[in-house]
């Protein structure tokens, strides 16, 4: 009996022979019996035997000799070039020392340099129509890209080489040109038939496209930040799927069967395509700061993608591609159908999550806004995004109408809203720029405060935009007179206290747009006092609603989220500050003075008192301490409270408030070792430095918190004079109006910690004066 092992090696051995023949005379003969050889050995499963034997070199030396000297082979040599290809594919599949044999006789290399000379032939990016190649050149592409694709699968060695060489754009651009995205589709029937192709060869086409994303896919994936692998070589070609998806005017027919398989392998080619190239543009936007930088630069310089417009495609994409219509032509039951739009609507939130990415890389943020045109403030891309948000709301407001451009409704383009909000949001950083849009010709406050934008019914993901763009504005100087004025008479304050973003929500968004909202009313409140009526009084047009404070003091004491616990709090710091700090409207005095009355300032002095009374309340007490108890690790938080705290304690029954609050337990995790006991209702547990401590860093209660700042030892973050200072200021305001039994306990365990401090001689001498005065008033 015949050993198969003994056959195989014997067939190795041949093909050794063959080629010592080759190098001494050419001849077809002998090429015909090596694709025979070759044909057999690529349809057997004995990897190591012949890895082991000399066939990888063989092949190697085979492949450069049915090149003769050219870069692609020659017609008559493409079927031997071709199980040559097949026959190293099959050696190296799940096999990573054959992989690293025919690493070392330079095949992957050779592959590569095939696939460069087909490549020599391409027109630029984009491509209008498919590259013509004969099916056996064909089959010669996508066997080499296979065989490269075998050779990589986890073996980094020839994955490195490969980058090295540049092969995944190399694959990219021959991939794109041999099966361009929806040319099956759009090309015209009445077109030379070479132009269009048969079966066979779409379907070949269609596969070498798959085998290209594997292969790519595969590359892509290597851990090496030495090495990169897509550069922005890769965007002319990653945008040339994202047109075949634009709206076509002349309403093509498929090339082929309605209905019949081929056409539904073509539509998913063109989905595969779609997809890679938008989660390979989401990815580089997300990761590498240069492409980034390359396709803003793009807008402007069509040399920066050889006169291919990326970012104005992808942007195109965005706002006009759809389901194509190809797919009422195939045979989609009601699953795949939705399969497919679903992966279609992923790709477009990739893509807006590249622009966004795109819009919010610094060194971009002079290079999209463009001021080079009057008309056009900020340039195209701003006057794009303005379009979009301008357009639903529009829309919206006049449903099933069009514009006077024909331009298609986006009542539905929830989507583009979100791109618009969050691109402009990155890129109105700067006062100047938050000015622009915010003044004609785009006034743009009015559209983000619009009901369609900003209301209870408003997606969550709208909302988070909107409020990330308005925060961005309103956190401008308020200096910044335009635009101020601009949220002020949008009414800004009453529009997000009545949107409902404070609402108990289930949304994994919802913490972070909530946080948002805080972050606007936070910053309008410190600008202007009418802000804070806006906030903290009710609604003329919703008196049913909570107020905005009150709205916000639910939501801190809800809530698990730090920042919005401390940013809420905040909230109420720049309230007090601004109901305090403000002038009175109206007095007796005043009015005895000047011999009349002004009923204006009267009726303003006592919407100012309402306020008041509405912010000095026991939980507006406890919430400013505990923001001073809970924020150890951040000296700041502690002194805007200590500042709001002192002001909240200018009124008698707002000092009473804090004093009882200064003791209430923040429930904050205390050490296991720690001795504390919590408090009970005949102790105030106030700590003394004559009681044993462990971690003076945890403080039971904001009294602590504060005892523990005036020492400033051993807290996670030391604490400026200033602040200490503040400290003093805050009990010397509490004792002007406060007395008794819990004033004096403080006053028993502050004093000793004075005393020791001004027995210190490292104290300086503005806290110094601070630590006397305080002492002097407890006399």
């Amino acid at each position: 009996m015949t050993n198969p092992t003994t056959d195989l090696v014997a067939l190795e051995q041949r093909l050794s022979v063959i080629l010592s023949d080759l190098r001494a005379s050419d001849s077809v003969a002998s090429w015909q019996e090596i694709e025979v050889i070759s044909r057999t050995l690529a349809n057997v499963d004995s990897h190591s035997i012949l890895g082991e034997t000399a066939l990888p070199r063989t092949l190697a030396s085979l492949l450069a000799l049915a090149l003769h000297e050219s870069s692609t082979p020659d017609d008559q040599y493409t079927s031997v070039v071709f199980e040559l290809l097949r026959v190293a594919a099959n050696l190296c599949m799940d096999h990573d020392e054959n992989r690293g044999r025919l690493l070392e006789t330079g095949f992957p290399q050779a592959i590569v340099s095939l696939l460069e000379g087909y490549a020599e032939s391409l027109p630029p990016p984009s491509h209008t129509r498919v590259l013509e190649l004969s099916i056996p050149h064909l089959r010669v592409i996508k066997t080499s890209i296979g065989a490269l694709l075998n050779a990589s699968i986890g073996y980094d060695p020839v994955r490195f080489r490969l980058i090295s060489l540049e092969a995944p754009l190399t694959i990219l651009k021959l991939s794109t040109a041999i099966y361009s995205t929806g040319y099956w589709y759009s090309a015209s029937t009445n077109g030379p038939r070479s132009a269009v192709g048969d079966e066979d060869e779409w379907i070949l086409r269609s596969g070498l496209s798959n085998w290209a994303w594997l292969t790519l896919s595969e590359l892509k994936d290597v851990k090496d930040d030495t090495l990169p692998v897509l550069t922005s070589d890769f965007l002319p070609l990653l945008v040339q799927p994202l047109s075949a998806f634009l709206p076509d005017a002349s309403h093509p027919r498929p090339l082929f069967d309605e209905g019949s398989e081929l056409l539904s392998d073509l539509i998913d080619a063109d989905l595969e395509n779609l997809s890679e190239s938008c989660m390979l543009i989401e990815s580089l936007a997300l990761d590498v700061d240069d492409m980034r930088v390359s396709l803003a630069r793009g807008l402007h310089s069509p040399m920066e993608h050889n006169d291919i417009p990326c970012l104005s495609i992808i942007l195109d994409f965005i706002e006009q591609a759809s389901y194509p219509i190809s797919w009422t032509y195939a045979a989609l039951d009601e699953t795949d159908r939705k399969h497919k739009e679903k992966t279609f609507n992923i790709c477009k939130a990739a893509l807006i999550k590249a622009v966004v990415e795109v819009a919010g890389e610094d060194r971009n943020a002079d290079i999209l806004w463009d001021d080079s045109k009057s008309e056009m403030p900020g340039g195209d891309f701003v006057h794009k995004m303005v379009d979009w948000l301008k357009r639903y709301v529009k829309d919206l407001d006049t449903p099933g109408s069009e514009d006077s451009s024909g331009t298609q409704s986006v009542f539905d383009r929830e989507d583009m809203v979100i791109c618009a909000s969050l691109s402009l949001g990155n890129l109105a950083r700067q006062e100047r720029k938050s000015a622009t849009l915010v003044s004609p010709p785009y006034s743009l406050v009015p559209i983000l405060t619009s009901k369609h934008l900003l209301s209870p019914l408003t997606d969550i993901k709208v909302k988070h935009g909107v409020l990330g763009l308005l925060k961005h504005l309103a956190q401008t100087a308020p200096s910044s007179t335009v635009i101020h004025n601009a949220l002020r008479e949008a009414e800004i304050v009453r529009k997000i206290v009545e949107s409902g973003v404070w609402d108990e929500k289930g949304d994994v968004m919802a913490d972070v747009v909530q946080l948002s909202a805080i972050g606007v009313v936070k910053h309008m409140a410190g600008a202007n006092v009418e802000h804070v009526y806006a906030l903290v009084l009710p609604s003329a047009q919703s008196p049913e609603l909570p107020t905005g404070l009150n709205q916000i003091l639910s939501l801190v004491k809800r809530s698990d989220s730090v920042p919005i616990k401390s940013e809420g709090s905040r909230v109420l710091v720049n309230i007090v500050r601004a109901l305090r700090g403000s002038k009175p409207f109206a007095t007796t005095s005043d009015a005895a003075a000047s011999g009349s009355v002004d009923r204006n300032a009267q009726e303003k002095q006592k919407k100012h008192n309402a306020a008041l009374r509405m912010v000095i309340t026991p939980e507006s007490a406890l919430v400013l301490t505990r923001l001073v108890g809970a924020s150890g690790k951040y000296p700041l938080l502690v002194n805007e409270g200590l500042v709001a705290l002192t002001m909240f304690s200018m009124s008698k029954e707002g000092a009473l408030l804090v004093l009882d609050a200064l003791t209430a337990p923040l429930g904050l995790d205390l050490p296991i070792d720690s001795p504390l006991d919590s408090l009970t209702a005949n102790d105030l547990s106030v700590s003394s430095p004559s009681k044993s401590r462990v971690h003076l860093n945890t403080p039971r209660h904001p009294l602590d918190m504060l005892m523990f700042a005036l020492k400033n030892v051993d807290n996670p973050a030391n604490f400026p004079s200033e602040v200490r200072a503040n400290v003093c200021s805050f009990f010397i305001q509490l004792t002007k109006l406060t007395h008794g039994d819990k004033l004096e306990q403080v006053k028993e365990a502050i004093r000793p910690v004075l005393e020791s401090l001004l027995g210190s001689s490292a104290v300086e001498e503005r806290l110094e004066n601070a630590l006397r005065r305080l002492l002097e008033a407890w006399l």
